[in-house]
């Protein structure tokens, strides 16, 4: 609707987790190397948090274009709120193994057993990553665990990433049987101020526009009120180049976002407004 207007050859705030879009943080790069070396590795599992919107999901997008399918096998989970049985019968399904809708526990845990073996001895290494793991329950996690007791005397044959938000860590730290199986834990703290300068300009270069759409005092406002969260960055500077367009301005300033921003609360929004 505003590409044109601003000369963008497409959409650079879409709250998609499109990796190509990607803001190369030092703390998200430092997340990846670390998910990548658990795998490597064979450590067993991993545990990554952040806030809501913070790019735990994009990252887990960019994980997997890391692992090539003539080395990795890997299973994403989008879905963690399913049943227990649910969940094992969905890895195996992404994981190339097929099990019967009926069978029953035993039968579920030795087929995955067997689909594992054969995947190491063809000298291919297994990621399952599961997304918005915050919201598995307690029984959901004790088969996390189950999972992790599929090992050789030297080596684990799969590896867990778990991505979340804080709450994950607290559902962890509850069980201390689980806890004390992630080789790995990281947590992904939101942008800087200059981070959020430089994540806006980079996708706005990304989707072919001028990086200097926002002015500095524009930028400034927009990390006042999303407090470097990727998906709030995203909705404000989105609507700011609706708006702006609307209104034929040059550049988007402060006073647009503190605008954008009444929007969003239903109120004005002073520390913005500010000059």
């Amino acid at each position: 609707m505003y590409n044109d207007y601003w000369k963008l050859k497409e959409k650079p705030f879409e709250n998609t987790p499109d990796p190509r879009f990607i803001y190369w943080s030092k703390q998200h790069e430092e997340a990846l190397s670390r998910m990548l070396y658990v795998i490597n590795e064979k450590k067993g599992a991993a545990l990554i948090t952040g806030e809501y919107g913070g790019g735990k999901t994009v990252l887990s997008r960019e994980l997997l274009n890391r692992l090539p399918a003539e080395r990795y096998q890997s299973a994403l989970l989008l879905n963690p709120m399913l049943s227990p049985s649910l969940l094992i019968k969905e890895v195996i399904h992404q994981l190339g193994g097929e099990v019967a809708a009926s069978a029953s526990k035993a039968v579920v845990y030795n087929k995955l057993n067997e689909l594992l073996i054969d995947l190491d001895k063809s000298g291919r290494l297994v990621a399952i990553i599961i997304d918005e793991a915050q919201a598995l329950g307690k029984a959901d996690l004790e088969e996390v665990r189950l999972m992790l007791n599929f090992q050789l005397n030297d080596r684990f044959l799969l590896t867990l990433i778990l991505l979340g938000q804080p709450e994950l860590m607290v559902k962890i730290n509850k069980l201390p049987q689980l806890k004390q199986r992630f080789a790995l834990r990281f947590h992904l703290n939101a942008l800087s101020e200059s981070e959020t300068r430089e994540y806006v300009r980079h996708r706005l270069k990304l989707a072919g526009g001028s990086p200097e759409i926002f002015d500095d005092g524009a930028l400034a406002g927009i990390y006042q009120y999303a407090l470097g969260i990727p998906r709030m960055i995203n909705n404000v500077c989105d609507l700011a180049l609706l708006e702006g367009s609307g209104e034929g301005v040059k550049k988007i300033d402060r006073e647009l976002i503190g605008k954008i921003v009444a929007d969003f609360e239903g109120k004005e929004f002073e520390s913005v407004k500010k000059k």
